[in-house]
């Protein structure tokens, strides 16, 4: 009669880095007051004139742009295991 030979499978076990988190939120923006060049319209001024006036202000225009930001940045995040964990067999 042969020998039989049995195989035992053993594992070993150790803790691992937890969960990690991280968040980069931009957060709000205040721009406050936009002072855009103090227009006033136009001004005309006619003196003493005979006959048909005729006095046109034009017309005007003015062009803003606001460009606001809330960057957060980029965020980074680690569950490293450590050293000195202890493994056991099960």
């Amino acid at each position: 009669m042969g020998l039989l030979w049995s195989q035992v499978v053993e594992t070993a076990l150790a803790g691992n880095g937890g969960a990690a988190s991280s968040g980069a939120n931009g957060g709000a923006v205040s721009a406050g007051d936009v002072n855009s060049g103090g227009n006033m319209g136009t001004a005309i001024g006619v003196g003493d004139s005979v006959g048909d006036v005729m006095v046109s202000g034009g017309s005007g225009s003015n062009l803003t742009n606001l460009n606001v930001g809330a960057n957060a940045g980029m965020a980074h995040a680690d569950a490293a295991g450590g050293d000195y964990n202890v493994a056991f067999v099960s």
